[in-house]
């Protein structure tokens, strides 16, 4: 909570080596924070709907509430099941409970081939995902035939000269 910057739409965090390393969202972000926010002021910003269990790293409980943040694990079971309606948007309610939503790394990789197709420079792509190599990215960075098409025809000398 205390490193987070609405305003500015990022927010400092830890990453698995323990390096501070700073993440940055767009408007659809920032608009159900305050709401996550509540009144917290400190703390994690995803908990569980329970305490946290004794022995619970300081950093992984909220000093307001007691309650331990969210795993990855949670948090991306909570989300592929409230967007099972979404990634299936013509199955009935009777299916649903059979259908996969979507994952929170598919969430977070579709951005990254959405700015490929975009033209996004290979250095942008890496700080924005923090891969740490141009090999862990190129996966994703795959534009599809039409981006391709686009970027050739954005790039045509004679396209040009004609406008």
């Amino acid at each position: 909570m205390e490193d987070l910057y609405p305003q500015d739409k990022r927010g400092r965090i830890t990453a698995k080596d323990g390096a501070s390393e700073w993440i940055h969202w767009q408007s659809g972000t920032t608009q159900p924070l305050p709401r996550l926010i509540a009144r917290h002021t400190r703390g994690p910003l995803l908990l569980t709907d329970r305490k946290a269990p004794a022995g619970t790293p300081t950093l992984d409980v909220c000093p307001e509430t007691g309650r331990a943040r969210l795993s990855y694990r949670r948090a991306e079971e909570i989300f592929e099941e409230n967007t099972r309606l979404l990634a299936n948007p013509l199955a009935s309610p009777q299916e649903i409970e059979d259908l996969d939503g979507w994952t929170l790394h598919r969430l977070r990789h579709s951005a990254l081939t959405h700015d490929a197709e975009d033209g996004t420079s290979t250095p942008m792509s890496l700080a924005r995902s923090r891969h740490a190599s141009v090999r862990s990215l190129e996966r994703y960075a795959r534009p599809g035939v039409d981006a391709v098409a686009r970027h050739v025809a954005e790039r045509d000398p004679a396209a040009r000269r004609r406008t």
